[in-house]
């Protein structure tokens, strides 16, 4: 599996095998296109007392989804995780897949973009949530519009193409209850 530098993420848009929408080349660095934060998030708030961690394991069901109003931003305190969802949607073909990645500016300070879950399967189709976590010591205020993470694009051996449950999360319906 190769990762694509600059030249090949251009020319895989040129042929449509990747697609970002909204998109300006000016996203695209040396090996990554950076993708920015919507103004949509989901917080952690009337918790239960246990949540199963199953197959069926529903996020819903622990957070709570709210719009940050447009020049605020969102307080991360030490400690806190919430998710937030890119602006951009990214779409891949069957060939390509890619790793969601933070950028070192903001994991200097304490901020993880995500969890555990990096990997993007190949055909994808969606805006990509965010796990973000504040691992430092301050309180964070993190600013939708920002560009807070970057995706890397790989060729693969083969073909596959996800259809799994979030399959086409757009940022309206990941924080609507």
């Amino acid at each position: 599996m190769t990762i694509l530098g600059r030249s090949e993420i251009l020319r895989e848009i040129e042929l449509g095998n990747i697609r970002i929408t909204p998109f300006d080349e000016q996203m695209i660095g040396p090996a990554s296109v950076d993708l920015h934060l919507s103004d949509v998030f989901r917080v952690f708030v009337h918790l239960p007392s246990e949540l199963d961690v199953t197959d069926e394991t529903n996020f819903r069901k622990a957070t709570k989804g709210f719009k940050v109003p447009n020049g605020n931003y969102l307080l991360l305190q030490p400690g806190q995780t919430v998710l937030g969802i890119t602006m951009e949607r990214v779409e891949t073909a069957a060939h390509i897949c890619g790793w969601l990645e933070g950028r070192s500016r903001f994991a200097r300070v304490g901020l993880l973009v995500h969890v555990s879950s990096s990997f993007m399967q190949p055909g994808i189709s969606n805006h990509q949530v965010l796990e973000m976590s504040n691992f430092g010591p301050i309180p964070l205020r993190v600013y939708p519009g920002t560009a807070i993470c970057q995706f890397i694009f790989q060729r693969i051996a083969g073909e596959g193409k996800y259809q799994g449950l979030f399959s086409s999360q757009t940022p309206e319906e990941f924080y609507l209850d």
